[in-house]
């Protein structure tokens, strides 16, 4: 199985959606700049919301990660699909780290919000993602979910501040003293986002060759 896993590398490196996520990150860090680029200086909401909106990029970038063209001739091969998504986001995880760090440098550092709870936030999202196209994966037969996975991301960026309840508290601002409760929501909401994404990862017992 191990062999079998190594002959996959680059195979699946070749696969990979890279114009998508290259135009993600570059759009993110793009907008990230705007505050340095044009000499601005954001009240810390302002800049909360920016590196909010860039984790969002970061997440519609991840959107087409699973997608995989040859899905239906990949299937009956004998590493797993779980394993097979696990090796697509292990060979990109190096480089959304590497992005999201350059986006901390690159925002306006007087107001920004703890890198580590932004860093939870980003993190969530991208599971999001992940976990909704393997949801699509898992229930359809479609090969390319990523564009209807991008759609549910921006309805959702759009509908959870305003329909989460108060009491979650979410989407507080750093100063505000809910910030820190609200991140331990955050911690688990990124953990039921990951257990859904495993529990979507195999493929069907009806669909197995």
């Amino acid at each position: 199985m191990r062999g079998v896993t190594r002959a996959l590398v680059v195979p699946v490196w070749r696969t990979l959606p890279w114009p998508a996520l290259a135009a993600a990150a570059a759009l993110g860090l793009l907008v990230a700049s705007v505050p340095a680029l044009t000499g601005a200086e954001p009240a810390p909401w302002q800049t909360l919301v920016l590196l909010r909106g860039v984790a969002l990029i970061g997440g519609l970038g991840l959107a087409f990660l699973l997608d995989d063209p040859a899905r239906h001739l990949t299937t009956p091969v004998p590493v797993r699909r779980p394993l097979r998504q696990a090796l697509r986001v292990a060979l990109v995880a190096p480089f959304a780290a590497l992005w999201w760090t350059a986006v901390l440098q690159v925002a306006p550092a007087a107001s920004r919000p703890p890198a580590g709870d932004l860093t939870l936030e980003a993190a969530a999202v991208g599971v999001l993602a992940l976990a909704g196209a393997a949801t699509a994966i898992r229930l359809t037969d479609e090969a390319r979910p990523g564009p209807a996975v991008v759609a549910v991301l921006l309805t959702a960026a759009v509908a959870a501040p305003l329909l989460t309840p108060e009491g979650w508290a979410l989407f507080v601002p750093a100063e505000d003293p809910r910030w820190p409760r609200a991140h331990d929501r955050w911690a688990v909401l990124l953990a039921a986002l990951a257990a859904a994404w495993a529990v979507c990862g195999p493929e069907p017992v009806g669909r197995r060759r």
